[in-house]
């Protein structure tokens, strides 16, 4: 497929992507540069704008002011493009829904059906939920992007979510080996799952030329959502080990979320106040600023579809700790590039770290190189973006 007819591409997201969004931002950057059109769809309540796409909301019905407003508009929508609608609305009884469901569905979607696309790109599993005929309905080619949440931890509440999405023509992104092998045990052919990892700006993330003096006090980080899937808890457990062994250590949180006051709690009642900092969230230069200053980064995590964290702190030379969740594994290679420790086990996680911290200089800047050397080859943006242009012309 020439890149002429490969060139509208739209892009479905929960929310529009901000400034620290590193990955789908990159993504419509390459793909603009590389003559593609990306139009954005996006379900949030908060109508802000991409600065640099057409961006289109989906209804809200959940709303209680303007519902009106937004109903009016879909019928609207809907019978301006009538000939998408009665295919989509066909498309949905042969699936089983009821005539009343089938115009639901048919309202809900009313945003994509103006809309003369190539591919219909689902940016999550979930996002794909209710609009699996969509893409369809408007003569687009469908794919859809799994990243961790919505293929490990959503459908294990809901465990025939995807049944129907998986009965359609659909061309699958995911994030890892262990992904695509995870959509091979749904029966998906392998031919239809593409892996394109997560990519960083790696001349932003690499460590200033000027060595600086070692900390008297070993500096471990971690970035992210305070989130239960991030293992936190676990982590903390980890680093009182060490206090227990009278191993000097501080241990910064980059990051905010509905789990801040459970582990400041934790905290508390494994005595690490003295040792650990809640950072909450910061800028990009400030996260890249402290990575410089430290020594050691941990992702212990439940669940981690791959972590661009993890990547940008190998980027700036830092020794990384990672658990055995998902794509982790692949992003760091044990013995080669950092540690991979099975999750849920505070023990062993102690234990790496004081080997990891016994190691003598040598081994520790033979890891680092590696690391460093691997990222800049292998998660580059510019090899994302020649990945992205042969997914969508193949």
């Amino acid at each position: 497929m020439s890149l002429k007819t490969a060139s509208r591409i739209g892009l479905v997201l929960p929310n529009i992507p901000n400034y620290s969004e590193t990955f789908f931002n990159s993504k419509i950057k390459g793909l603009q540069e590389n003559g593609f059109e990306v139009i954005l769809f996006s379900n949030s309540k908060y109508r802000n704008v991409h600065p640099t796409c057409e961006t289109s909301f989906a209804p809200n019905f959940s709303k209680r002011f303007g519902l009106i407003f937004d109903i009016l508009f879909a019928i609207i929508n809907c019978l301006k493009n009538i000939k998408s609608t009665i295919k989509l609305f066909k498309l949905n009884r042969e699936d089983g829904l009821s005539c009343k469901n089938s115009i639901k569905n048919c309202l809900i979607n009313s945003h994509f059906l103006s809309h003369k696309l190539t591919w219909l790109h689902f940016g999550f599993g979930t996002m794909a939920l209710q609009s699996e005929n969509v893409a369809e309905a408007i003569g687009a080619k469908m794919a859809v992007s799994f990243r961790g949440f919505d293929l490990y931890i959503y459908p294990a509440k809901f465990p025939t979510c995807y049944n129907l999405l998986f009965s359609k023509k659909v061309k699958y992104h995911v994030l890892s080996n262990e992904m695509k092998n995870t959509l091979i045990d749904y029966r998906i052919s392998s031919d239809t799952i593409h892996i394109i990892t997560p990519a960083i700006n790696i001349d932003f993330f690499q460590p200033e030329a000027s060595a600086q003096e070692p900390n008297s006090v070993f500096q471990f980080v971690t970035v992210g959502r305070l989130h239960w899937k991030k293992g936190l808890e676990y982590t903390l457990e980890a680093f009182a080990i060490l206090k227990k062994q009278e191993i000097p250590f501080h241990f910064t949180i980059v990051g905010d979320g509905v789990e801040k006051e459970k582990l400041m709690f934790a905290v508390h009642q494994l005595n690490l106040e003295a040792n650990v900092t809640f950072a909450g969230k910061i800028p990009h230069n400030e996260v890249k600023n402290l990575l410089e200053k430290s020594d050691f980064y941990i992702q212990y995590s439940i669940q981690e579809g791959f972590c661009n964290a993890v990547l940008e702190a190998q980027a700036m030379g830092l020794l990384c700790i990672v658990s055995d969740a998902d794509g982790l594994s692949e992003n760091v290679l044990h013995n080669e590039t950092g540690w991979v420790v099975p999750k849920r086990n505070p023990t062993l996680l102690a234990q790496k770290m004081i080997e990891t911290i016994d190691l003598n200089d040598t081994e520790k800047s033979k890891i680092r190189e590696n690391a460093m050397e691997r990222v800049k080859s292998e998660f580059n943006l510019t090899k994302q973006e020649i990945e992205f242009k042969l997914f969508y012309t193949d």
